[in-house]
């Protein structure tokens, strides 16, 4: 039987791979209501595993990795904003 910890893991997979799939598919679709339609579903998803991120965390289920220093985050605003110029 599923323990608590294995469910919540389970459903979070499920709703991260969801979401990049929305990701995708709204990149590709040209029909406007039918792209409203995907974001409107995938900012539910996001909504769902964001609820579900916060339970994990508050159950300790999921430890999240330690966050960047400023220096590496700068760093990396700086590469992106250079890649989006370039594009």
């Amino acid at each position: 039987m599923f323990q608590d910890k294995e469910m919540v893991n389970d459903y979070l997979a499920g709703l991260n791979a969801s979401l990049t799939g929305y990701a995708n598919i709204i990149a590709q679709t040209n029909n406007a209501e039918l792209r409203q339609t995907l974001i409107q579903l995938r900012n539910q998803d996001e909504s769902r595993q964001r609820t579900l991120y916060s339970y994990a965390l508050q159950k300790g289920h999921y430890k999240p990795a330690a966050p960047a220093s400023e220096e590496v985050v700068q760093q990396l605003r700086t590469e992106l904003m250079a890649e989006q110029q370039q594009n």
